[in-house]
């Protein structure tokens, strides 16, 4: 499976390129749209500032190509803040995102007890059924996560997963080809690869088709 990496000038590409090299894909790292023959999935990362992670996808012409290989139901992939990029609105820095997904991000509104950021090990609860995405894992299985804002998809039939962090949040959505989470699957050791080596083996028995 080719995979290619998106590179917007920040994010944590080497350790998500190598995580997907260490299940079978075959990774290039991409500054721009390029040709999507060439290419079986699309993984856009997630480290630092949504408000500078959307610009340099629209000054690149990359938010298009994103939102144009999601609507076609091709082989996605979005970590952390990739995940909350797709969504149209977020408060940190009063941000307009892609809009792929309707809801927002919101800032954590917990009991002041909890750190924010949500950082380190937490569990996840799977939500969806008949999931290719869930194969060999189970609601329990912990996730490493590193976040002070949380997404809140409109639609509850996108919810892949959540987890409790002083309430329960979206930690992960699922939608065809789609995947995102808000935690860090390349972090995650065994449980983390076994996530990607679904979504390339989901990917590769789609190869070429999409609604």
């Amino acid at each position: 499976m080719k995979v290619a990496v998106i590179d917007y000038g920040m994010g944590n590409l080497r350790s998500v390129g190598k995580a997907f090299e260490a299940v079978g894909g075959e990774v290039s790292v991409v500054e721009s749209p390029c040709p999507e023959g060439n290419l079986d999935a699309l993984v856009l990362p997630g480290v630092g500032a949504l408000g500078d992670c959307v610009d340099a996808l629209r000054e690149t012409g990359m938010d298009e190509w994103i939102r144009n290989w999601i609507k076609e139901d091709r082989p996605f992939f979005g970590i952390c803040l990739g995940f909350q990029a797709l969504f149209d609105h977020s408060e940190e820095g009063n941000v307009k995102g892609l809009g792929i997904f309707s809801g927002r991000v919101e800032r954590f509104r917990i009991n002041p007890s909890l750190k924010v950021p949500h950082m380190g090990w937490n569990s996840v609860r799977f939500l969806q059924k008949d999931d290719p995405f869930q194969k060999h894992l189970c609601s329990g299985d912990q996730f490493y996560f590193d976040h002070t804002y949380c997404v809140v998809p409109d639609e509850k039939k996108w919810i892949w997963c959540s987890t409790d962090y002083g309430g329960e949040f979206a930690s992960g959505i699922a939608s065809g080809n789609c995947v995102a989470t808000q935690f860090h699957p390349e972090k995650s050791q065994a449980k983390g690869l076994q996530i990607y080596r679904n979504f390339l083996n989901h990917a590769g028995s789609n190869s070429g088709v999409c609604s």
